[in-house]
């Protein structure tokens, strides 16, 4: 049997996007908070539209490590900022505590239901983090719980030979970086928000200037605070963009003005991206200054023309329970879709054990990725069936196997009579 990465640019490390891009946590958007679902009447379905196709984009590079769709659609710009959007919507109803506990219970409970299978399969898997880093170790798990930090993992985990790769545990944790951003844009959203109603500008350029400052190297933060900062700066912007698109102010700016800073924007991203690239090449999120310039000028476009649709037009509306799907179950999707593309490898791996299948191992190798992208969707599904009603639970409403929209056809009574 052949052993073969998961996918032909692998699941990025846990410092590699979870999600080059989701979402992030509302109801489930929240991806950007991973968007609530569009369950109820006024949901605006070209935001559900974005959010679902950030999601299936982080899919996909997670599985074939193409830098370019970092830059074809910087999914974690959107995220934040629809999430944004959701946060200053509900800011505007509601005080601010009352705003924050309502986001930290649909954002927790599905990390938990993550955490309650990976934890323990690591200490199965043979790691012993006490020997290692002591009392110190105790602290950090808590970060599992509610991560105001990094929630610690091993590097390496497993035998050799194993199932999965030595580095499961790192790519498996990758997604809790957004999850931590989140949660921190959650807390800080009432000043933001007041501080964007008073001054608009300056509140949106702060997080790119802080950028600039972290991501140029003039500053320097260590450690894991420094990473929660740099993610804070970098998608700032983009979430700060959410509160204009609330509070409808890219209808009062004329749209070649919005389009012509945001093309300047992006240009200065594309150039310095030039001049800044890494091992991954054209990968953005791997450069700072340029993923927040590049973002800020995408979504500003994307928010500028959002034609606010209350149902999906001509041909869109055939993925309408799709897209409603993904978003009543953007969380579970981001969180489990790393593990779920590594799982995929020990079940295409079979294929190796059919007789005569020496003769196509040639094309077979040449197709993995494409397997992995075919196999790991019928996966997602069934974590959405195994824990997705858990986003339900934190959501206070009643639980649901598969939230697509769809309303199943009510029998009529006997002898009842159609006209």
């Amino acid at each position: 049997m052949t052993t073969h990465p998961a996918g032909t640019g692998g699941v990025p490390r846990a410092r590699h996007k979870a999600a080059s891009g989701p979402a992030g946590p509302d109801p489930v958007p929240a991806a950007a908070a991973p968007g609530d679902a569009p369950a109820r009447p006024g949901r605006d379905r070209y935001l559900d539209l974005l959010r679902a196709v950030a999601l299936v984009r982080v899919v996909v590079f997670h599985i074939f490590g193409w830098a370019w769709l970092t830059i074809l659609f910087p999914s974690m710009g959107v995220m934040f900022a629809l999430a944004g959007s959701l946060m200053a919507r509900s800011l505007s109803r509601r005080s601010g505590a009352s705003v924050i506990r309502g986001r930290l219970r649909r954002l927790l409970p599905p990390m938990w239901a993550f955490a309650f299978v990976i934890v323990p399969l690591m200490f199965v898997l043979g790691w012993q983090p006490a020997r290692e880093e002591g009392l110190w170790w105790f602290i950090r798990l808590a970060n599992y719980l509610v991560p105001f930090g990094a929630p610690p993992y091993p590097f390496e985990s497993g035998d050799p030979g194993g199932w999965l790769d030595q580095s499961w545990a790192d790519q498996a944790a990758g997604p809790l970086w957004y999850i931590r951003a989140y949660l921190w844009f959650v807390l800080a959203s009432p000043l933001l928000l007041w501080a964007f109603r008073k001054v608009p500008w300056a509140t949106l350029a702060f997080p790119v200037a802080l950028t600039a400052v972290i991501g140029t190297g003039l500053v320097e933060v260590p450690g894991e605070a420094g990473l929660a900062l740099t993610d804070f700066a970098v998608y700032g912007a983009c979430w700060v963009l959410g509160f204009a698109h609330n509070d409808g102010m890219f209808q009062k700016i004329p749209r070649y003005l919005t389009v012509s800073l945001a093309t300047f924007s992006m240009a200065f991203g594309l150039w310095w991206a030039s001049g800044h690239l890494g091992p991954e090449g054209w990968n953005f999120d791997e450069i700072p200054l340029a993923e927040a310039t590049w973002s800020l000028g995408f979504v500003a476009i994307l928010l500028q023309y959002s034609p606010s649709w209350q149902r999906l037009p001509g041909r869109l509306a055939t993925y309408d329970s799709v897209i409603t799907l993904a978003n009543n179950r953007a969380v579970t999707i981001y969180l489990w879709h790393n593990l779920l593309i590594m799982a995929t490898v020990p079940l295409i791996d079979q294929l190796w054990n059919i007789p005569g299948i020496d003769a196509f191992s040639a094309e077979l190798d040449a197709s993995y990725s494409v397997l992995t992208l075919v196999l790991v969707w019928p996966l997602i599904a069934l974590m959405i069936l195994a824990v997705g009603w858990v986003e339900d639970v934190a959501a206070q409403r009643r639980p649901r196997l598969w939230p697509n929209g769809s309303t199943p056809a009510r029998p009529r009574a006997a002898g009842s009579h159609t006209r």
